[in-house]
């Protein structure tokens, strides 16, 4: 007998057929079936689908409706089935929480952390979260989370009801993106142990990039960007400026560029961007060249140039052994608790069903029963051997001590060893790094023609302290500004403008017809700190001063 007719024996519904839709911006909606064991794509379908970039949510529930209608005619598929659906993403962020904390505490606090969201100000959340898969050290546990709005995927539950369809679970694109990418082998190169590598994902609203080690995602960066509203060249070289910076916070042996808006092309973004990485591309939109997955002769070729990433990623299921995934159907998205009578959605291999709760009690029961009986069968047995193999049990229960004694020295070396977080440490320099970066780069684009710089220093902590001197008053506030306008959050201020002079003569007997210097120094410390800066300097002079007298 084979799985499905096992399944079916003990109640599994494993005959239900399950097909994959994806909400699409760039394509619409689109269904897809997969052949896994040949990588091919043996059904596919699309219907063009607005989507609402600034809510971040389907323009009409009614369209969507109509168009899975029409998807399921077109293909022949019987709507009595499941559906997993990808959706774009909306939000995406890791969090570090104590280690003893339950699940329910957990997600009660990445809700409140999303709720700070614009978006979520507005449509009450549903959180999906996971751990992140390097190691966990000390008291805390690092986790990545993501999240969409409860309402909307609510219409959608309940449209696909009305159609007969069951929601099995529903996705989101970076992670759908990613199990494509693993799965048709187009970042082979990039997802191998070890490698560090960059995805850049470029989309109507900007870019965000998201730092990999092989599989495993690492950190994730957001950068809004209105690409509607440039022109021609103007996007590549807006993308260009903004994105030289942010990598340079995200070193990687590689960068992989993904485009979804056919506003821009990866492959002249790949030629436009000037980074020590080898770049890689994929064009997910009308610049397309190549199809990521051979299709079979049902799929017209113009409509397999549609096929997305986000399509073939939900439908790869877990055959592409991506760590991180979400699943936003883990609780019944009607009242917000759990359903005692609803089935829960189970993946086995190549196969998946549903159980009903019945029958998962049901099975529970028989594994207790065959658990059972090999313990029974020890209890009568043992006493039979049980003066020949004490002398065994008891040099076992030695060898056993000294086993336990051994991995306790070993966790209390791991724990000294576990003091330092290397990640925290890293993170902690290119963030110091990137903010002196942005304050060159803030200074030489904000000094004046007549205005010229003695002195500057940024700190590791964010500390800024500038000195210099011009002819005219109004350079100087001009170049305050720039600088206040390009480092908004450094809150700089004007420490000290005054007229230049070597004696309390010269400041005196100014000359009105002759050019006056004026010194100013504009820094976000303290007078404490600026006091500290200068003190050093004073004594320098001082101990000069007294070997000239000496000698």
């Amino acid at each position: 007998m084979d799985l499905n007719g096992i399944l079916s024996q003990l109640g599994l519904g494993a005959g239900k057929e399950v097909v994959y839709l994806s909400v699409t911006p760039s394509v619409g909606l689109e269904l897809i079936q997969l052949d896994i064991n040949s990588r091919t794509v043996k059904n596919y379908a699309y219907r063009p689908l607005e989507y609402n970039e600034s809510l971040r949510e389907i323009a009409s529930i009614d369209e969507f409706k109509r168009g899975v209608e029409d998807l399921f005619a077109e293909l022949r598929i019987n709507p009595k089935t499941n559906v997993v659906l990808n959706l774009p993403m909306v939000l995406f962020g890791s969090k570090e929480l104590p280690l003893l904390l339950a699940d329910d505490a957990v997600t009660e606090a990445l809700t409140s952390e999303v709720e700070q969201s614009y978006i979520f100000k507005r449509y009450e959340p549903i959180v999906s979260w996971c751990d992140a898969t390097a190691s966990q050290s000390g008291d805390s546990r690092r986790l990545f989370y993501s999240a969409l709005q409860k309402n909307a995927v609510d219409e959608i539950k309940n449209a696909l009801a009305e159609l007969g369809i069951g929601l099995a679970g529903v996705e989101v694109s970076l992670t759908s993106i990613l199990k494509a990418l693993a799965f048709t082998g187009l970042a082979e190169a990039q997802m191998k142990d070890n490698v560090t590598w960059d995805l850049m994902l470029i989309n109507q609203n900007g870019y965000s990039i998201c730092s990999m080690v092989g599989k495993n995602i690492v950190e994730y960066y957001e950068e809004p960007l209105a690409i509607k509203s440039f022109e021609g060249d103007e996007i590549y070289n807006a993308i260009n400026a903004s994105a030289q910076i942010t990598l340079m916070s995200y070193p990687a042996n590689y960068l992989y560029i993904i485009s979804t808006t056919d506003m821009v092309s990866a492959e002249l973004l790949s030629k436009r961007l000037n980074i020590d990485a080898m770049i890689s591309y994929y064009d997910n939109n009308d610049f397309k060249k190549d199809n990521p997955l051979p299709v079979s002769l049902e799929v017209i070729e113009d409509t397999a140039h549609k096929i997305s990433l986000e399509a073939i990623g939900i439908a790869v299921g877990s055959n592409a052994g991506m760590p991180v995934k979400f699943n936003f159907l883990t609780k019944s998205t009607d009242s917000g608790v759990e359903d005692p009578n609803e089935p829960f959605h189970v993946e086995l291999g190549s196969h998946e069903f549903d159980i009903s709760p019945n029958a998962a009690r049901n099975i529970s029961l028989l594994i207790s029963i065959l658990l059972l009986i090999p313990v029974l069968a020890i209890y009568i047995v043992v006493p039979m051997f049980e003066k020949q193999k004490q002398a065994q049990l008891d040099d076992i229960n030695s060898k056993l001590e000294q086993t336990n004694n051994e991995i306790k020295r070993i966790q209390e070396e791991q724990n000294r060893l576990n003091d330092f977080d290397a990640n925290a440490e890293i993170k902690k320099v290119l963030g110091f790094n990137r903010s002196k970066l942005m304050a060159y780069t803030a200074l030489g684009e904000s000094v004046p023609k007549n205005l010229w710089i003695t002195y500057f220093t940024a700190k590791d902590d964010a500390k800024i302290d500038i000195k210099g001197q011009s002819d005219n008053v109004e350079e100087i506030y001009t170049f305050f500004k720039n600088m206040k306008d390009s480092l908004i959050n450094t809150k700089l201020r004007l420490h000290k403008l005054e007229m230049k002079s070597d004696s309390v003569d010269e400041a005196v007997t100014v000359d009105p017809n002759m050019p006056t210097d004026y010194e100013f120094e504009i820094t976000n410390m303290t007078d404490a700190e600026v006091n500290a800066l200068v003190q050093p300097a004073a004594n320098a002079q001082d101990n000069t001063q007294n070997k000239n007298a000496t000698k």
